[in-house]
């Protein structure tokens, strides 16, 4: 499976002029799946990655990537079922590239997310109303869709403060959205009530709740399983007590970022989150 990473650093410019809405015809966007269990698939493309389970109810999607991906998404999962439509959409934050294709995606759909989540869209001026969340909770939520039991939960701050994943029980595969980075440092956003210590308490308790079998839906790169999330907390608890380290010895931000991490994390970075930004990051813990 082949994630695009060129468009990843859209989904840290959500409220920003800068943000680019759609593709350029030299970056159109590859939309591809991967089964998981029957009925179950990963699917991917610009943004991050999509859940989805289809079935006689017509298919239940977590997470709608970009607007202008939403064509291809549709075109991925009519060919994986004829005829199928979209009929409940959760999200599991706000950021743009996992809800900016709401409207085209599941436009008169049951639409359902953290309660954070519509006060953050509604407050966005420039995203499409349409895709706008008709319901939403806190704590547990379970849908009966296509003869199974998925099951939401809404998780303390940690990516964001409207971050929830999704359980699909009876085929142990689990949607972390953006408290799961595969393989690489993550995106904390601070600015919208994300936490350094909350995300890796999530992590934990996570871990706590799966076993060797279970099968990961990160954000953003491929699928992952328990090692792999274990591999992600030991990275963070890590780095984050050597930044803590540097900076109890009077290093300032700057200073820390010049010594930087252990060479061990050098292929974490990447092209949104670089070593200097987790550094950053983790220095504000």
């Amino acid at each position: 499976m082949t994630l695009s990473v060129r468009l990843f650093p859209a989904f840290a410019l959500f409220g920003s002029a800068l943000f680019v809405n759609s593709a350029s015809a030299a970056d159109a966007p590859k939309v591809s799946s991967q089964q998981l269990a029957p009925n179950l698939y990963l699917v991917n493309g610009s943004g991050g990655n999509i859940g989805a389970l289809l079935g006689k109810d017509g298919a239940l999607v977590v997470d709608a990537q970009f607007a202008a991906t939403a064509p291809l998404v549709k075109a991925e999962l009519q060919r994986l079922q004829s005829g199928v439509q979209v009929n409940t959409l959760v999200n599991t934050h706000f950021h743009k590239d996992h809800t900016d294709g709401n409207a085209a995606l599941a436009g008169g759909a049951k639409i359902i997310a953290h309660q954070a989540v519509l006060s953050r869209l509604q407050s966005d001026t420039k995203f499409n109303k349409a895709g706008l969340p008709t319901e939403t909770f806190s704590g547990e939520k379970t849908l009966q869709i296509n003869d199974q039991q998925v099951l939401l939960q809404t998780m303390p701050v940690s990516h964001t403060d409207g971050d929830l994943v999704v359980w699909f029980k009876a085929q142990n595969v689990l949607h972390m959205g953006d408290l799961f980075f595969a393989d690489r440092f993550p995106f904390i956003d601070l600015n919208s009530g994300g936490s350094v210590v909350g995300y890796i308490n999530n992590t934990k308790t996570i871990l706590g709740q799966i076993n060797d079998s279970t099968k990961i839906i990160p954000g953003h790169g491929e699928l992952m399983d328990k090692a792999g999330l274990q591999r992600f907390l030991a990275m963070m608890e890590q780095t984050l007590a050597e930044v803590q380290a540097m900076k109890a010895q009077g290093l300032t931000a700057d200073q820390t970022v010049a010594k930087g991490l252990s060479t061990q994390w050098k292929s974490w970075s990447w092209n949104f989150i670089t070593e200097e930004k987790w550094i950053r990051t983790l220095y504000q813990a």
